[in-house]
């Protein structure tokens, strides 16, 4: 064979090689997995149906798909998106409020609830019920300006900690609901906070730590009055309930705010019950997770016995209804965000 010949074959060769190794390339990342973008959640049956569900309402041309306008998801915030014991975080908002205006109160080191408040006795602010409660928020939450209780609430979350872990409030906030919420936004879902909680204080801190701005969200509010003050508009808060958002009026408050049902709810109690249900009645793909607190040892197990979050009817229905429920022990590799750091 002349040198030729044997260059010409050696040619073809090379050519063939080339082919056959774009080709395998072109495989390759064809079959390229997506970036995880739940790396905090564990592998297994709860992950892989967020995921599932997603892809369905995000495949255009596919039977299940949503347009993103119609993509709204909405989460309840305490015991869904941070912690809630010992006791719901406002609360403890509201009990050093009431220690701070003690000094122009002398009254009520005689009168409950506010006398268990300055006394540190716990166990019987609990016991006052709702109505005691109530009490305590009133006081603490109105008489002032929106502008001005935005401040004390800001002032609050920058420097009290919790009695547990020795962290600021906001600091105890679930490390997998947040990639849940960015990988969502991603999709391009529209996420709201449905919260029993106070609006105006969730409203402080939802778009720093959620990202999700205060017109998103959605939750229990205090009447409030327009007033010139010094030439100056004002909304001055008053000690009067204007709307609870909690139980069945959940779906009522996602009504009025958003104007569309949800096609995802997320919850962790019974107080999220009705938001469920009224999301898993809507038509077409439907997506219900209940965050069920199993972990003593990085957060708190609790659930049908529990006077804060308590879980009992909603996680009934969701054992018959097919809805995904959250092991927070066995599914989440971590619980907060510092935990991972």
């Amino acid at each position: 064979m002349n040198m030729f010949s044997k260059n010409r074959i050696l040619a073809i060769h090379f050519v063939w090689v080339t082919v056959f190794v774009s080709s395998l390339n072109v495989a390759t990342i064809g079959f390229t997995q997506e970036p995880d973008s739940l790396p905090s959640w564990n592998d297994g049956p709860t992950k892989a149906a967020i995921v599932d569900f997603v892809k369905r309402v995000t495949t255009e041309g596919g039977p299940d798909y949503v347009k993103p306008a119609e993509r709204i998801a909405t989460f309840d915030n305490d015991g869904c998106l941070w912690s809630e014991k010992p006791f719901y975080f406002q609360l403890a908002f509201a009990i050093d409020r009431i220690k701070t205006l003690a000094k122009d109160h002398p009254e009520w080191k005689s009168e409950q609830p506010f006398q268990a408040v300055l006394e540190d006795d716990l166990e019987t602010v609990a016991k006052s019920g709702m109505e005691g409660l109530m009490k305590l928020v009133m006081e603490s939450h109105a008489g002032m300006t929106t502008s001005e209780f935005e401040v004390i609430a800001r002032d609050w979350l920058n420097t009290a900690r919790h009695p547990r872990f020795d962290k600021r409030y906001h600091e105890l906030v679930f490390q997998p609901m947040l990639e849940l919420l960015a990988y969502l936004r991603a999709k391009e879902f529209k996420t709201f906070i449905t919260t029993g909680g106070g609006i105006e204080f969730v409203r402080v801190f939802a778009e720093d730590v959620y990202g999700i701005p205060p017109e998103q969200v959605v939750g229990s509010s205090i009447k409030t009055k327009f007033e010139l003050r010094e030439g100056k508009p004002v909304l001055v808060r008053l000690a009067e309930i204007d709307f609870i958002d909690d139980k069945a009026g959940k779906p009522v408050g996602i009504n009025s705010h958003i104007g569309r049902r949800p096609i995802a709810s997320f919850g962790n109690s019974d107080g999220d019950h009705q938001m469920l249900q009224w999301t898993a009645a809507g038509d077409g793909a439907r997506f219900c997770l209940l965050v069920h607190h199993t972990d003593a040892d990085r957060e708190w197990a609790y659930d049908r016995d529990s006077h804060v979050g308590r879980l009992d009817k909603a996680l009934v229905d969701a054992q018959l209804r097919g809805w995904t429920v959250v092991d927070m022990k066995h599914d989440w590799q971590v619980i907060y965000p510092f935990q991972s750091q």
